[in-house]
């Protein structure tokens, strides 16, 4: 890492969250001789940058770790708001939220929108959650979809069957798969979910962040440089062309420029450059849920089960595909592993106690949106943002038959702890979609093409959970990650035969 920018280069990576890595990747892996600066606004909280905070050693210092992760006014150390807290904004370790303009007058808004700004971006925070989209989640007009998802999980390095052998976790899955399996097609029947995670030999776990999707021949990569706290300003385009970015007041010239700086900044960074396509920030989707607690029926309290950022091995990380006719994704995770303070911490051994996540896809809008203003800017100085976004009839209607199948699996599991389950304020789920969205044409609804190149500006591509254009109601990452891993095999593809282009010639003239 370092400070000191270079004049130009081939490629420019804006984020260096698990897509901006994965560009970084499979451009180092395919195209090794084309030079790549990738620029991140937040500080390095690790060596190797971008390790997931979970491997961090020691509490302290992964508290540390967050509260840099916190923007420029953090509270990790303060008081953290509740999620019964009237305002509905909650503060969670390792992000900040927007400070302002989150919710319109008679619109329900995104008052826990929340971000993380640091070296491997929400990546070095996320859970790892990696389900494969099915039935509506998927993207038609991609005919590789299932190879690019192969991709996907290896450069996340997702365990399928993680935790095997875990005392309850059969026994979880069978009374969830009697609710729920029911005219499933195979692969949407209830399932361990997948996590990029791996175990140690010393049996520990190893959470997957953006410094595992680097890998090593990033690392080793002499032509791959990181610049942290080092916000990108501007693309700049000539001539409907992407030519490189603004950085630091500097100009770094580049033949591709690649924006993976999440689902708010990505398109607040392409409207500051003025690329403003009519779909830019539209069809936000934040992914409704409810969330709910049960103690498992008829099973001893788990003796051994310990405390801290590890996922006990006692029940697992149990998947409730998403299909059609039931288009909600189920998480049934041990309680550790779960986000969301389910239970207090009075409760009996955590080993018989499993939280309940509903996720349903959202309608689509156009008019659920991220504005820009054109006079005003945030702390950051870039265009200040304001949400638009408000829950359709269909989606309180999808929010009441989660909560119907959140309350059977809960029946099939145990003992209900607390009455109802809980409706989690917008933005909470941190899986916001749409904004810089993928389609097959250029009509207006979309932002890029299938390869993640932007409409009418050549060398622009974007990167995200802000790229998938579906209504998918599982974790996001793995998908974005797969359409990363396109976009940067289009990139690669044009540097080598450029490349090639330029040595014919020099050949020609020798």
């Amino acid at each position: 890492m370092t400070r000191t920018f270079p004049d130009s280069v081939d490629v420019v990576v804006v984020g260096s969250g698990p897509t901006g890595a994965a560009y970084a990747r499979i451009l180092s892996e395919r195209a090794p001789a084309a030079t790549i600066a990738l620029f991140e606004a937040g500080p390095a909280l690790t060596d190797p940058p971008g390790m997931h905070v979970k491997n961090i050693a020691g509490f302290a210092a992964q508290r540390a770790a967050q509260r840099r992760s916190e923007g420029l006014h953090p509270h990790t150390d303060g008081e953290p708001g509740q999620y019964a807290d009237p305002a509905r904004r909650i503060l969670r370790p390792g992000t900040h939220l927007l400070p302002e303009g989150y919710q319109a007058p008679g619109e329900d808004g995104l008052p826990a929108l929340a971000m993380s700004t640091n070296v491997g971006g929400m990546g070095a925070h996320w859970t790892g959650a990696c389900p494969r989209p099915g039935d509506g989640e998927r993207m038609g007009f991609l005919p590789d979809l299932d190879e690019l998802l192969d991709e996907a999980e290896r450069l996340l390095e997702v365990d399928r069957h993680p935790l095997a052998g875990a005392p309850y976790t059969d026994l979880v899955r069978s009374r969830l798969a009697d609710a729920f399996d029911a005219g499933r097609a195979p692969d949407r029947r209830v399932q361990p979910m997948p996590l990029a995670v791996h175990r140690r030999p010393d049996g520990a776990l190893v959470w997957t962040g953006p410094d595992i999707v680097f890998g090593d021949v990033t690392r080793n990569n002499p032509n791959f440089t990181l610049y942290a706290e080092s916000p990108v300003q501007r693309v700049l385009v000539e001539d409907g062309r992407a030519v490189g970015v603004l950085v630091a007041g500097q100009e770094v010239r580049a033949r591709f420029v690649v924006v993976a700086a999440d689902a708010l900044r990505t398109p607040q960074l392409l409207f500051a450059s003025g690329v403003r396509p009519p779909a830019l920030g539209r069809y936000l989707n934040d992914q409704p849920q409810t969330v709910f607690a049960v103690r498992l029926r008829d099973v001893a309290s788990a003796a051994d089960v310990t405390t801290g950022a590890e996922i006990i091995g006692q029940s697992g990380v149990g998947w409730v595909p998403y299909t059609d006719e039931h288009p909600f994704h189920g998480q049934v995770m041990q309680l550790d592993a779960s986000p969301i303070p389910l239970v207090s911490e009075d409760e009996p051994s955590p080993g018989t106690i499993v939280g309940l996540g509903w996720f349903c896809g959202k309608d689509l809008q156009a008019s659920d949106r991220i504005a820009f203003s054109t006079d005003e800017v945030d702390d950051y100085g870039m265009p200040k943002p304001s949400i638009h976004y408000t829950l359709t009839a269909r989606d309180r209607a999808s929010l009441a038959a989660a909560r119907e199948q959140i309350l059977r699996a809960a029946r099939a599991l145990g003992e209900f702890i607390g009455d109802e389950p809980l409706l989690l304020a917008p933005g909470a789920s941190l899986h916001y979609q749409g904004t810089t969205r993928m389609g097959p044409a250029d009509d207006g609804t979309s932002v890029c093409g299938p390869n993640s190149e932007v409409w009418g500006v050549t060398g622009l591509y974007v990167a995200g959970n802000n790229v998938i254009p579906t209504p998918i109601a599982c974790n996001p990452t793995l998908t974005s990650v797969a359409l990363a891993v396109a976009g940067a095999r289009d990139i690669a593809s044009q540097l080598v035969l450029q490349s090639a282009a330029g040595a014919a010639i020099g050949g020609d003239h020798a």
